[in-house]
């Protein structure tokens, strides 16, 4: 059986890697004034950075149409047997929904529709495993069984800088907005059911990436080797530098840098800093 795999932009997987592991991409949309871009088409993270800060309102964001869905399965149908396609949390969009609305509706192809339950590059290891066992030629029951494998080692934390985003957007109450902003705490946010949660409120950016460090390490502490992905919001030399300092630490992990794109950026806003891993083995 040969089996395609598909993930959405909020992957953030680099274009150079997801033509070399075959995985195909379906955007999610930014509105901003009257103008609607696909994310890692029409627009890159650092055009989206440079263009919000000229506008008054915050942007909104979109899911993909179910018919974006429809055409592009129908389009591997003609070369494939099966389509395992990983998607953000089903708890902050309706992508995966749609995607399975999708599957439904298009014949000759059986579509696997997956919930990381996260999102960024964390989301993206999932793709990555998943197009890896495809070339090897495995079918898409074994890849899901072995993505439900990694969901028992996934995690994830992020940080924001100004939590205005997040309450304005719908993904955080305004009381916790208020509670934040008035004690000028940099809060530790990460996914949990679904949803993006506060974990911890602590006072300083260094104080608040120091903690994420540590709950890795708690975890990697444990054995066994893991990879991880630092995500920043227009950071890079930050993200660099913290690898640099971090990697000496932990010679069992993996390090990537990766980032937040314009979907999630709307939410987290920039200088937002995240770090998620999972257990390779």
């Amino acid at each position: 059986m040969k089996t395609a795999v598909v993930t959405d932009s909020t992957a953030y997987i680099p274009k150079d890697v997801r033509n070399h592991l075959n995985i195909h991409m379906i955007p999610l949309n930014v509105i901003m004034g009257n103008e609607e871009y696909r994310e890692e088409v029409d627009l890159t993270a650092d055009q989206f950075f440079q263009e919000i800060k000229k506008q008054d309102q915050l942007p909104t964001t979109s899911q993909p149409a179910i018919g974006e869905f429809v055409q592009l399965f129908e389009r591997l149908a003609k070369e494939y047997d099966a389509v395992v396609s990983i998607h953000l949390s089903s708890g902050i969009s309706g992508t995966y929904q749609g995607a399975i609305s999708a599957g439904d509706m298009v014949e000759g192809i059986q579509v696997y529709a997956y919930d990381s339950e996260i999102s960024c590059m964390v989301q993206g290891f999932y793709a990555i495993e998943a197009a890896q066992m495809a070339g090897e030629g495995k079918g898409p029951e074994e890849i899901v069984a072995r993505l439900d494998e990694m969901k028992n080692s996934v995690d994830a934390y992020f940080m924001v800088d100004d939590l205005s985003n997040l309450q304005r957007g719908g993904r955080l109450s305004s009381a916790q907005a208020l509670i934040g902003s008035l004690l000028q705490v940099k809060p530790l946010l990460r996914f949990e059911d679904k949803v993006i949660v506060p974990y911890e409120k602590i006072r300083t950016r260094k104080r608040a990436m120091k903690r994420i460090v540590d709950l890795l390490s708690a975890e990697a502490t444990k054995g066994g080797q893991y990879k991880a992905v630092i995500i920043h919001a227009q950071r890079e030399e930050e993200a660099k530098a913290w690898r640099a300092e971090i990697e000496a630490q932990l010679p069992n992990v993996q390090f990537d840098i990766g980032y937040f794109g314009p979907v999630i950026g709307t939410h987290l806003g920039e200088g937002a800093m995240g770090l998620g891993w999972y257990k390779v083995k």
